[in-house]
């Protein structure tokens, strides 16, 4: 339970350890350091990410608050914007489906790439997408696997998202490249042990030594981790501390109404015994007399109202902050009497996207570490291999916001193509699609025929109205134009 305040509990330490080691390879003498580095790694991080990914969830620290004062009136409410937040940034990467795609113009690269994509889609990547990138946003990083499967799958392999409070990958802290990667899991006798990946083999870690080595042949390390940015600090605790205060004015405009409604009787000059009380209340009226002569009695109720305007500013003011270090757009702006573009700018729509393109580069290279895998395996399971890939053939692309600003979008590109550059240069700058060059393939018989239309209709009317002595003319002015230049 999430009891405590989460800068209680990491004391500083925002953002996920990274696990480095000083080799650049695994060998039988430095694999055991390797390991215990990162085991330890993984338990002190463990703590933040079960807080982190609880308080997604709705586990937050106002749900266990204490008062002093009227702890009678305790009503605790959990505005969840963390789940609003991670679900933004992990739609703003995976909302739609991430795709390979083609960098050379051959046909048989592109079928190559086709069938990574449908390979991909058939092991269910755009969901194993999605749960990978909640825990990227909520925790700081994320982690995908893969595995080997058997008929009657039509894949030979399927695609997971293992828990960040089990898996580890370890670092060289000389090349920076993936080491070791590590699954901390249980046996049938509930006995636990690691289980760790090289490039090339599989260790079994069990109380304190290795147990058995095997060559698992996947081509590469088969689980890859998707840090959220470099320090692996997770969207949450970015604004930790702003969404308890929200939590906490929240709960106590709550008790702030409860307790105008319940509020105490004040009994000026005058005693009421308990009896008389109840039964004065039932019948909706009081009687009572004075103590004495003198003084007059008087009975009220301690009425005080919270300022509901000035609390709604402050709360208001702390979550707009809180918006603007995540760059997420404000949907309660007035967006009226502006164009699209000007609306997408003032509300923080572009600035939106320009932050999740920052992201883009560590899915990418996660991605086609991911593929490597990927590839290996499906070329031992099908003859032929249908995906003869190297990493210098395809990209990873994501979509962020493919129909926005469509219509301009189109309108440039009918532009480009009419001020004669290159077709397949125009429809990469305008990205209206994935894959570009997939889309001018299929789209030059389509061009080339509009072109020749084109330039047959322009010669049609130029014979038609004499106009081919002005033309040579022309030509002529341009050739001693261009003569003089070189002169």
């Amino acid at each position: 339970m999430n009891t405590g305040r989460f800068q209680d509990l990491v004391k500083g330490q925002y953002g996920r350890k990274t696990a480095y080691v000083d080799f650049s390879e695994v060998t039988p003498d430095n694999i055991l350091k390797i390991i215990n580095k990162g085991a330890s790694t993984l338990n002190w991080n463990r703590p933040a990410i079960r807080y982190l990914h609880d308080y997604y969830k709705g586990d937050q620290p106002v749900l266990y608050r204490n008062k002093t004062i009227r702890d009678d009136i305790n009503n605790p409410v959990v505005e969840n914007h963390a789940f609003e937040i991670v679900s933004f940034k992990n739609a703003q990467t995976y909302g739609e489906p991430v795709q390979c795609v083609s960098l050379k113009n051959d046909e048989k690269i592109n079928k190559a790439v086709d069938a990574l994509n449908d390979y991909n889609r058939n092991a269910n990547k755009n969901l194993v997408d999605i749960q990978c990138g909640e825990w990227t946003s909520s925790v700081g990083m994320g982690y995908k696997g893969i595995q080997r499967t058997k008929p009657p799958y039509a894949v030979p392999y399927r695609l997971i998202a293992p828990s960040p409070m089990n898996t580890i990958v370890v670092y060289s802290a000389i090349t920076f490249e993936p080491l070791l990667a590590m699954q901390q899991l249980k046996d049938e006798n509930g006995e636990q042990y690691y289980q760790c990946f090289s490039e090339y083999l599989e260790y079994i870690y069990k109380q304190g030594q290795i147990i058995s080595t095997n060559i698992h042949a996947f081509g590469g390390i088969p689980i890859v981790e998707y840090p959220n940015n470099a320090d692996r600090l997770s969207d949450i605790e970015l604004v930790i501390t702003m969404l308890d205060a929200v939590n906490e004015i929240q709960s106590n405009r709550v008790d702030g109404i409860a307790q105008f409604v319940q509020s105490w009787f004040k009994f000026i000059n005058c005693e009421v015994d308990e009896d008389s009380f109840l039964a004065m209340k039932q019948n909706g009226a009081i009687v009572v007399k004075s103590n004495n002569g003198t003084n007059t009695a008087s009975v009220d109720l301690m009425q005080q109202e919270l300022n509901q305007e000035g609390t709604q500013v402050g709360k208001d003011d702390i979550w707009n902050n809180a918006l603007d270090i995540l760059a997420i757009p404000n949907r309660q702006s007035n967006t009226g009497g502006d164009t699209a573009g000007a609306v997408s700018l003032r509300n923080g729509w572009d600035f939106a996207r320009q932050r999740a393109n920052l992201k883009d580069p560590y899915v990418s290279v996660s991605d086609k570490r991911l593929n490597r895998v990927a590839i290996k395996i499906i070329s031992q399971a099908v003859n032929p291999n249908p995906c003869e890939l190297t990493e210098m053939d395809y990209d990873v692309h994501i979509v962020h916001s493919p129909t926005d600003n469509l219509l301009v979008k189109a309108e440039s590109l009918e532009i480009l193509l009419r001020s004669g550059i290159h077709p397949l240069v125009a429809i990469k700058v305008t990205g209206l699609w994935a894959d570009s060059e997939k889309t001018y393939l299929q789209s030059k018989p389509y061009l080339d025929a509009l072109w020749h239309t084109v330039d047959e209709a322009i010669d049609s009317e130029i014979a038609k109205q004499g106009l081919n002595s002005q033309v040579e003319k022309a030509k002529q002015i341009v050739g001693d134009l261009n003569g003089n230049t070189n002169t």
